[in-house]
């Protein structure tokens, strides 16, 4: 019998407490297209995303995080995730079509961690208007329309204060990811996990933290830019904008360039990224990373995340 499969990262739900200002951030600054827009929440996409939308800003009164969204491989992969989570007693809602603009129907439900994931199929791909779609067919909009004008969106990256082990299980063993590099603490304890369905190193990181206020939290969202010099434009583009970053600087786990920037409306933390590897091997073994050489993993060269207070700033994920 052939198990549901998770095609990729769709989107995150962002609620926003002054949605102007995180529609100048993201539309103006970051660059990235209007999709669609339906009362209080506006549908955005990055010029080489092809679903309908790969983030959701909504009006409320606080900033948080209310879905992370994945696509399957195929359409009867929904219920079969279904079927496969209900079993392990965890309780998942059905969403209708049309609730999301630009989404059929899909399911909803909690992991170990407390953060809310969607999983659908069915997605609208909007044809672009002349003025904005761009000259290549395997294109949606034209680059460089815009601020920092990221091609795609890449990943997040979640923290929680519960057993995070029970998270990284439950991602492997109901939803298909593979490990594929981890940070252990002298214990032996997993407190960061880069996880994929993809060949990218991670479609989503999980990260332990006891501290946190609350069990489910969001670091980060990440767009991903075709080479470094973006991130390096993207500084400028900053900078132009009196928007305070950390970075740039490069990974040791991934192996990507990095800079780090908050949205002001939300307090979202966005990553913006570019280079890293791919994946391809079949019998890839999880690369681990101990505390002695955590500082490396996180930070390969440059401005470093871990010297500025802001980098543990996170927000709620719901």
């Amino acid at each position: 019998m052939r198990l549901p499969e998770i095609a990729k990262l769709g989107h995150v739900a962002l609620v926003t407490p002054d949605l102007e200002k995180s529609l100048w951030f993201f539309r103006d600054v970051i660059g990235l297209e209007i999709t669609e827009q339906v009362g209080d929440t506006v549908y955005l996409r990055a010029w080489g995303d092809f679903e309908h939308h790969s983030l959701s800003l909504t009006a409320g009164g606080t900033g948080y995080v209310d879905h992370i969204g994945w696509r399957t491989k195929q359409p009867e992969d929904v219920e079969g995730f279904a079927e496969l989570i209900e079993k392990t007693g965890t309780n998942v809602e059905w969403v209708e079509a049309g609730t999301e603009a630009g989404q059929g129907r899909a399911i909803r439900f909690k992991l170990p961690s407390q953060h809310t994931f969607e999983i659908y199929y069915d997605v609208e791909k909007p044809e672009v208007e002349e003025k904005r779609r761009s000259l290549l067919k395997n294109q949606s909009y034209k680059s460089w329309n815009r601020g920092v004008s990221p091609r795609r969106f890449d990943h997040v990256n979640i923290h929680t204060s519960t057993d995070a082990s029970l998270t990284y299980k439950f991602l492997e063993e109901q939803l298909g990811f593979k490990m594929r590099e981890f940070l252990r603490d002298d214990d032996h304890n997993t407190l960061a996990g880069w996880m994929s369905v993809t060949p990218l190193v991670h479609d989503v990181a999980v990260l332990a933290k006891p501290q946190a206020p609350t069990p489910a939290r969001l670091h980060h969202i990440s767009y991903w830019s075709d080479n470094m010099q973006d991130i390096l434009r993207a500084a400028d583009i900053l900078c132009e904008n009196n928007i305070d970053f950390i970075g740039p600087g490069k990974h040791g786990i991934s192996q990507a360039m990095y800079l780090y920037v908050m949205d002001p409306g939300s307090g979202c933390r966005v990553e913006l990224f570019s280079g890293g590897y791919l994946i391809f091997e079949p019998d890839w073994e999880p690369i681990e990373w101990t505390m002695a050489e955590r500082s490396l993993g996180n930070t390969y060269w440059g401005d470093s995340v871990q010297d500025k207070p802001e980098n543990n700033i996170t927000i709620e994920a719901k």
